[in-house]
């Protein structure tokens, strides 16, 4: 979010190289490994995720060798972006545990199994498909950190009082959602494995993601962050940016 030119390069510029070079090298398979914040994102970076799915699925609907596909899901526990290992070094540190808000709900996937799903939703693509990870119920992030504190053999300090671990509310992040989503539109579409759907999900032609992308190019040169916004606005569905207080 603080450097939006990089989520650019990183998530769409550098999904379109890798997609160009599958193509012309004939592999039979590609998979990104998307986001639930490509969902009705409320950033750059989650709008950012979503237009590299669409740049999968529109070079897809052109090729006739490679067969692209994307598997969107949430948080994997330990994984470098978690809050798990934060929480970790904070309860090492004696606290205090840093929450965005005490409403914030997450997903939660252990490595193994994302891995493992990844790899069979992969084998199910029949070419531009949206595959989703059923990840079970959201986790409220304000019980795992308390539920980590007690793990740890420590006890939960209120408001500073008594001997524990405080936990302290921060403030959501720009951009920050209360909770996540999977699915865009429609009904998840079931496949051999119950915990792996198909989502149906609407995407632009070749040549409008190809203007799309050169306009977002000649924006980055100039470091038009306000270009860039507009854009992402009009073609990624359901982008709102919100900003909290």
């Amino acid at each position: 979010q603080e450097n939006p030119l990089s989520g650019l390069f990183n998530n769409i510029f550098s999904t379109k190289i890798l997609c160009d070079c599958a193509s012309k090298n004939k592999l039979r398979k590609f998979v990104l490994i998307s986001s639930d914040k490509a969902v009705r994102p409320t950033n750059i970076m989650g709008a950012s995720k979503r237009l590299a799915e669409m740049v999968v699925q529109s070079i897809d609907a052109e090729e006739n060798n490679t067969k692209f596909c994307i598997v969107r899901f949430g948080n994997v526990i330990n994984s470098s972006g978690s809050v798990i290992p934060l929480f970790r070094k904070q309860i090492a540190q004696g606290g205090p545990l840093t929450i965005t808000h005490k409403n914030v709900t997450r997903y939660f996937m252990t490595i193994s199994e994302a891995s493992s799903l990844v790899i069979q939703a992969g084998e199910y693509a029949n070419g531009g498909d949206v595959f989703i990870l059923d990840m079970g119920d959201q986790v409220k992030i304000i019980d795992l950190a308390e539920k980590l504190i007690y793990l740890s053999g420590r006890n939960i300090s209120h408001d500073g009082q008594g001997e524990g671990i405080e936990i302290q509310e921060i403030g959501l992040r720009p951009g920050e959602k209360l909770y996540e989503e999977l699915l865009i539109s429609g009904d998840k579409l079931k496949t051999e494995n119950n915990k792996i759907f198909r989502s149906v999900e609407k995407y632009p032609s070749k040549e409008v993601l190809t203007k799309v992308l050169d306009d977002l190019y000649n924006a980055s040169l100039t470091n038009d962050v306000i270009q860039i916004r507009d854009i992402l606005k009009t073609n990624v569905e359901g982008f709102k940016e919100v900003k909290h207080e």
